[in-house]
């Protein structure tokens, strides 16, 4: 079977939409934002990946199955030139408009192009109980087991100690950026600890090797946070504005959801209120529990 999937961005959507390679069978082929070409680029002989601006290389097959998760009409008209049957996820109609199928309904539903309006979509995305891969999963006629990431070796930058610190938040959710970094940091140094916070790498794969080198990661709804799940890093998460429950914490990441969680659910604006609501102490003994499962000298799954 031929399948193209179109996932795009952002990073860390990209990154846990790779469950998905462990169940489909034949030629894969991907198209992804040229940035995340390297996470999805291996040794498996079934696959190809091919940047946004290389889309034209993708359409040399036909497909049995395309799977567009991107909720934009410029992908939706490139899915218009692909000789495809089965079609999942977002589509073009006649209208120009941005449809999707009934089967792609669980994600989509809860998304910028829900059929029920953006208010109602961000009420049904707080409501939702579900994880991202059991949705995906479920409208492709799957049952998600807990399939676990897969993404490439690192690239060693040397850069270790017992806990990363994520404190970057995108332009689009400032309100992710939890204000007491700072004051985590100090108070785990004060306990003895080598404490890091993550810089900015010009590739992805040092930024893996940073993640990966750490017994515990603290961060936000990130990147981070994906590439701690997907080398098996402990992880402390901060919700402050976006779905806890989209994360399948695979058994090594503590969620902590902000009391002020509904009130700021997926607002892009700012408000200090979102970003003080989790306590420095609920966090330190947070990232405690972790250490202590870890053990002074734990060793990490290999990335696959």
């Amino acid at each position: 079977m031929n399948v193209l999937i179109l996932k795009l961005g952002a990073t860390g959507d990209v990154v846990r939409t790779t469950p998905l390679l462990h169940r489909i069978s034949g030629e894969i082929t991907w198209v992804t934002a040229a940035n995340n070409t390297v996470l999805l680029e291996g040794s498996q002989q079934n696959r190809r990946v091919f940047s946004w601006e290389e889309r034209e290389q993708a359409s040399d097959k036909h497909y049995d199955l395309t799977i567009n998760l991107e909720d934009t009409l410029d992908v939706a008209d490139f899915l218009k030139t692909v000789k495809c049957g089965e079609v999942f996820g977002a589509y073009g109609d006649s209208n120009g408009s941005l449809q999707y199928t009934e089967n792609a309904r669980h994600w989509f539903d809860l998304s910028l192009i829900s059929f029920y309006g953006r208010e109602q979509a961000d009420r049904l995305k707080f409501l939702n109980r579900r994880s991202y891969q059991e949705m995906i999963f479920d409208g492709l006629g799957l049952q998600f087991r807990g399939e676990e990431y897969l993404l490439p070796g690192p690239i060693e930058t040397g850069l270790e100690g017992d806990v990363a610190v994520a404190t970057e938040a995108g332009h689009v959710w400032p309100m992710k950026k939890w204000a007491y970094y700072s004051d985590l940091k100090q108070e785990l140094e004060e306990e003895g600890l080598t404490v890091n916070v993550l810089p900015k790498r010009s590739s992805l794969l040092e930024h893996l090797a940073d993640v990966q080198n750490h017994r515990c990661l603290v961060s936000g709804d990130s990147l981070p946070m994906h590439l701690a799940l997907g080398t098996r890093t402990r992880c402390v998460t901060l919700f402050t504005c976006t779905s806890p429950w989209e994360i399948y914490d695979y058994g090594i990441q503590t969620k902590i959801v902000s009391p002020l969680l509904e009130q700021f659910f997926y607002k892009r604006g700012y408000d200090e209120r979102a970003t003080t609501a989790i306590s420095v102490d609920q966090v330190v003994e947070s990232v405690m529990a972790q250490l202590e499962a870890t053990g002074p000298g734990a060793s990490r799954a290999a990335v696959q």
